[in-house]
């Protein structure tokens, strides 16, 4: 910026610049005087940071200076939080700092409250400038992440005392890991509390497989490689999400884990045997995390509440003391399935909501109607191409085939109130009707394909009392495996070539033209309606004479 620019008083050159080191001094120097600082104290903070910049030597002021000071500094101290932390060379910024400084603003906003002590004014601004990044740059859930592996709450058959991760921490020997669970159940927390526990013997990456590619993956391994060779440290790498990586980028871990410069930690929401490839399995040692229980989730709701740095009170603004119902808690629990992140988002609405209907009170109580506002609808954990939709769908087979109406109607809704296609549940329905049902009620394949019509006319919603009743139908049928157990014994039979697989017998086949009966095709066939009487043929191979595929009264 030109000297004399408008917006600037000529001699000043806000960015500090200069044509030699006394020069750019000389330069930051009157901007803290020109700023409102003591010539003093701007000697003094330029001192102690080397004249690096203008942001240098701000922060300084701000962060070491406690002495006496005047009345025009106390103003430009307590407004820095509103105003700026960063001063920078650009005309603008200036532009919107004049408005604070005494030498161009005759009456800044805070002389007037003639603070009784000049630090607690300070500190005060420091925090609410500390809450305010906070509340911007994380939610809830991610400033209350655990900082240790004693803070993890949950999964104590993964970190109790003797577990697989307590022995590998206390001895400072990690091994490689995936770590498989649904989501919010603490896989990222435990990688970082793993971390935050560990010595410096190790040095830690984090990477994610939705934002990284291979470039990145061999950019990490590579260093990683160098780490070992020059300085003897390993690198534990974290990957949440991996099963989103490819074959190529997983098999790229693989030569930097088989020699021991990385320890691999990968975090999956999706069934390790499917998504991640056998190479990388057999040197990781597989850990699967289960849903949080009430139990936990109210520990960690109740954390969020108490604590001051990281808790609730950040999230809305330092001056609202929240209090919540034991009752609010207990639905919560309830109603978050296990998922940690939904509980505290969940929690953070909440205290929004309720803060915005109280106004001005300065302390607010969360109430369970403010949980039933945040959450709108309960969260249920359903994927329609991951586990749980085999899980489920799964459980309502084998409820049908125990005859328990109940259980199987549960299931159903729970499949439908996750999201379920209503045709997959119907098809389902009518491999049931032959698999389980079969010959003991015929009549079930006719009501399950009726099911499926109804389905596909109706769909969703008014559909549901379509598979509720096919499904209740289907679990109070009488029983019979004889025709699944038959054609499964047969296709075994064919595969295992029983009786070489023969050719039809000349007497079954059929003879259209005169050199095939010539042949003998059709010969001696009986034709069962005109001889009623007449001797049971023989329909199977000679080989296979006598075997029984169908086992049915």
């Amino acid at each position: 910026m030109e000297e004399g620019e408008e917006g600037t008083p000529s001699g000043v050159r806000c960015g500090g610049g200069g044509d030699g080191g006394e020069g750019k001094k000389e330069d930051m120097f009157q901007q803290l005087i020109f700023m409102g600082f003591s010539p003093q104290l701007a000697s003094i903070s330029l001192s102690a940071t080397s004249s690096k910049s203008i942001q240098h030597a701000t922060d300084w002021i701000l962060s070491n200076h406690h002495g006496p000071q005047s009345p025009q500094e106390a103003a430009l101290e307590a407004n820095v939080s509103v105003a700026s932390t960063s001063v920078s060379g650009t005309v603008q910024q200036h532009k919107t700092l004049t408005g604070y400084f005494p030498s161009l603003s005759p009456k800044p906003p805070l002389l007037h409250q003639n603070p009784t002590s000049h630090e607690s004014t300070l500190q005060t601004a420091k925090r609410q400038k500390t809450v305010s990044q906070s509340c911007i740059s994380e939610p809830l859930s991610e400033r209350m992440r655990p900082r240790g592996v004693d803070e993890v709450v949950g999964q104590d058959h993964l970190l109790g005392p003797n577990s697989i991760l307590r022995s590998a921490l206390s001895r400072d020997l990690l091994p490689s890991l995936v770590l498989w669970g649904p989501p919010g159940t603490g896989k990222t927390s435990i990688a970082r509390a793993i971390a935050g526990s560990s010595t410096s013997s190790y040095r830690f990456v984090s990477l994610s497989a939705v934002t990284s590619g291979v470039k990145d993956v061999r950019a990490v391994v590579d260093n990683a490689v160098k780490q070992r060779k020059q300085w003897k440290r390993r690198t534990v790498l974290f990957i949440d999400e991996v099963h989103r990586f490819n074959r190529a980028q997983l098999d790229s871990f693989l030569p930097a884990i088989e020699d021991g410069s990385i320890v691999f930690i990968g975090a999956t929401t999706e069934n390790p045997s499917f998504h991640l490839t056998t190479p990388l399995l057999s040197r990781c040692r597989v850990l699967a995390l289960h849903p949080l229980q009430q139990s936990h989730i109210a520990v960690i709701l109740r954390r969020a509440m108490f604590d001051k740095e990281r808790g609730l009170a950040a999230s809305i603004r330092p001056a609202i003391t929240f209090k919540i119902d034991e009752e609010a808690i207990d639905f919560l629990s309830l109603h978050c399935d296990g998922d940690a992140r939904v509980a505290l988002n969940g929690l953070e609405v909440a205290a929004l909501l309720s803060a915005t209907e109280r106004g001005a009170e300065s302390e607010v109580t969360i109430n369970t109607d403010d949980m039933k506002e945040s959450l709108q609808r309960k969260h249920l954990a359903y994927d329609r191409a991951g586990d749980e939709h085999y899980n489920l769908i799964s459980a309502l087979h084998k409820s049908m085939r125990g005859s328990d109406p109940d259980a199987s109607i549960y299931w159903l809704a729970r499949m439908l109130e996750g999201g379920e296609q209503p045709l997959y549940i119907a098809r389902r329905l009518v491999r049931f009707a032959s698999e389980d049902v079969g010959l003991a009620d015929p009549f079930a394949m006719t009501h399950a394909v009726a099911c499926y019509q109804a389905c596909h006319f109706l769909g969703m919603p008014e559909c549901d009392v379509n598979l509720a009743q096919c499904v209740a139908y289907l679990a109070l049928a009488p029983k019979s495996i004889a025709a699944y157990s038959a054609i499964n014994d047969a296709k075994k039979m064919v595969r295992a070539s029983g009786g070489g697989n023969e050719g039809v017998p000349l007497h079954l086949r059929n003879a259209p033209t005169s050199l095939m009966k010539d042949f003998g095709y059709g010969r001696d066939y009986v034709y069962p309606p005109n001889h009623p009487n007449s001797p049971r043929q023989n329909f199977l191979p000679p080989s296979l004479l006598g075997h029984k595929f169908l086992h049915w009264p």
